[in-house]
């Protein structure tokens, strides 16, 4: 062992003549534990926040997404779709039709998007996991929907009112004018199913059969407004929108989940960036309490350092002493802090001792890559405020 890293392993954890000394490093290394700790369990919070995040886009928003350039719909022909059968990341895809409608039930109204699915649906998109209510649509039973919990409360409407059913309206195209009566085309559904999810999901969509959506809207049977694609690995889906856009043409575009919401993912992370630099900034303020403690333990063992520089310990092994003491005085509190971090995470993400509702826990996930996150930040931050303490020794400091 070098002598540097003896003597500081001593000085460590040796018990100091002045009790002033021992509080001073008692408060410090308290410091960089709860520092480390409150940074781990942070980063583990928005870890859990994005997971849970992300799995309700899994159930309203598939892996590739195909759309018309230029106009609403497009014609989708056998030669597309013998692009996407031939392609072997693809497990699977759904034709599916979109527009905006009026929906009307008793005397109240609001305004959504009517979507028409194929039975390959649920197969494509999570749906089954947010239905809270009822049962998905089947191709069996004409003019059925389901709605989002948001329309289902805006509307007072449950599942099964046979009494009366769903208006799902849309204007007719046309120029000149209009007669209101005879403005929109209508249909009537009965309420099958309510699924939850995002909020603006669930407030955004009824899902009915894409015959139903196609025969109100006056479109043929192979005019859709996109193409919504399940891949084998979502990890590949930037090389396969770029292999199937290659193929597919400029007339249509292909995007990804991440550029389907791509505002939603660039808010988590700038969050997760955000609290990490303001606790980051606790754990600095924290490690003050390190330089402080290294620096009192210079002045209490000046006495000693005269003695070593006497014994021909060189001013640079000297200060080496104290940044490796302040290293790991830096490394103890962390090791402990990270300790009781992982605990909680672990407890929490098991048992969910806190709740953010009556049936959801707050959501936490244990990553490696958080881990080495927090050990990064507090060794780096540990060593420079250990060699901010040491740089008060000098050749006049020990002489004195």
């Amino acid at each position: 062992m070098k002598f540097p890293h003896y003597i500081a392993k001593r000085y460590l954890f040796a018990k100091s003549g002045n009790n002033a000394i021992n509080i001073i490093t008692i408060i410090a290394t308290f410091g960089v534990i709860v520092g480390s700790l409150a940074l781990f369990i942070i980063l583990s919070g928005f870890s859990g926040l994005r997971t849970f995040s992300y799995s309700l886009l899994d159930a309203s928003d598939p892996d590739l997404k195909i759309t018309s350039i230029k106009g609403k719909t497009f014609l989708f022909t056998d030669d597309e779709q013998q692009v996407l059968l031939n392609n072997s990341n693809i497990t699977t895809f759904s034709k599916v039709v979109e527009e905006r409608v009026f929906l009307q039930y008793n005397n109240k109204q609001h305004i959504a998007y009517i979507k028409g699915v194929d039975d390959k649906y649920n197969e494509v998109v999570a749906i089954d996991s947010v239905l809270n209510v009822g049962t998905w649509l089947d191709s069996e039973f004409q003019n059925t929907a389901v709605i989002g919990n948001g329309i289902s409360y805006k509307l007072s409407l449950g599942i099964l009112n046979f009494g009366e059913p769903l208006t799902i309206s849309v204007p007719k195209p046309g120029k000149g004018f209009i007669n209101p009566a005879t403005a929109f085309r209508s249909v009537k559904t009965q309420i099958i199913g309510v699924y939850g999810g995002s909020e603006e999901f669930q407030n955004k969509y009824v899902f009915t059969e894409i015959n139903t959506a196609q025969e109100l809207l006056r479109y043929d049977k192979n005019q859709l407004t996109g193409i919504e694609i399940r891949l084998n690995n979502a990890l590949l889906s930037k090389d396969v929108q770029e292999e199937l856009q290659l193929k597919l043409g400029n007339s249509l575009k292909v995007e990804t989940r991440e550029q389907l919401n791509e505002l939603y993912y660039k808010v988590i992370n700038s969050e997760n960036f955000i609290s990490y630099l303001i606790f980051t900034l606790i754990v600095i303020i924290a490690l003050f309490n390190v330089i402080g403690a290294v620096i009192m333990m210079i002045i209490d063992k000046r006495k000693n350092l005269k003695t070593l520089a006497n014994l021909g310990a060189t001013v640079k092994e000297i200060k080496q002493i104290f940044v490796t003491q302040g290293f790991l005085l830096t490394l103890f509190g962390m090791a402990i802090g990270l300790f009781i971090g992982v605990v909680l995470v672990l407890l929490q993400k098991e048992f969910g001792f806190f709740m953010i509702t009556q049936n959801l826990p707050y959501p936490v996930d244990f990553k490696w890559f958080n881990l080495f996150v927090v050990i990064a930040t507090i060794s780096v931050l540990g060593f420079i405020a250990a060699k901010i303490a040491s740089s008060r020794i000098s050749a006049n400091f020990i002489e004195k």
